[in-house]
């Protein structure tokens, strides 16, 4: 009987250790989970609230993702022109030959997103947009392109100086909108 209640006592304080492993590994988690939605990761708010935050902000992000796409959309129904033939219809994404640049300039704070949307042979425009950037001293945080057929989508992320003021945003804003007819 000696060696069964050994047993016992070992299963118990494994079960014991095991259980305060995965508690430790919870709060860890939670913890993370907390730095991720919260400027401030020592907070002591309950873990409840915790979790509604999360769920909150994990909404707030799938609501900005589809306005993106949304957006996205936008753009390319913008540029996109049907053609059909003689058994099928079919899009293709193309700039109107009276359209060759479209740009759409976008404010928060100091920052500017730009989307500057050409065709392929008017690639100079991305250059001519960066150029007015170095001339207003305006920083390229980001800038990243895909292509559509014959369509170039350039997204620039740009951040003015702390002394930017909203003339000089309008300058800028006006000083690109040269570009689009």
């Amino acid at each position: 009987m000696d060696n069964n209640s050994s047993e016992s006592s070992l299963s118990k304080r494994d079960s014991k250790t095991m259980e305060t492993h995965t508690r430790n590994q919870m709060k860890n988690l939670y913890f993370q989970l907390n730095s991720l939605i919260s400027q401030d990761a020592s907070s002591t708010r309950p873990i409840p609230d915790q979790i509604d935050e999360a769920t909150n902000y994990i909404k707030q992000l799938q609501e900005n993702v589809e306005n993106l796409r949304q957006r996205r959309d936008s753009l390319l129904l913008g540029v996109v022109e049907g053609s059909q033939d003689d058994n099928s219809s079919s899009t293709r994404a193309s700039y109107p030959s009276n359209s060759p640049v479209r740009i759409e300039v976008t404010e928060n704070g100091r920052a500017m997103e730009v989307t500057l949307i050409t065709r392929l042979e008017s690639q100079s425009k991305f250059t001519d947009v960066m150029h007015i950037f170095h001339e207003e001293n305006v920083e390229v945080v980001k800038a990243s392109y895909s292509v559509h057929e014959n369509t170039v989508f350039h997204t620039i992320h740009a951040k003015m100086d702390e002394a930017a003021t909203s003339d000089d945003f309008a300058r800028i804003t006006e000083n690109l909108k040269k570009f689009d007819p």
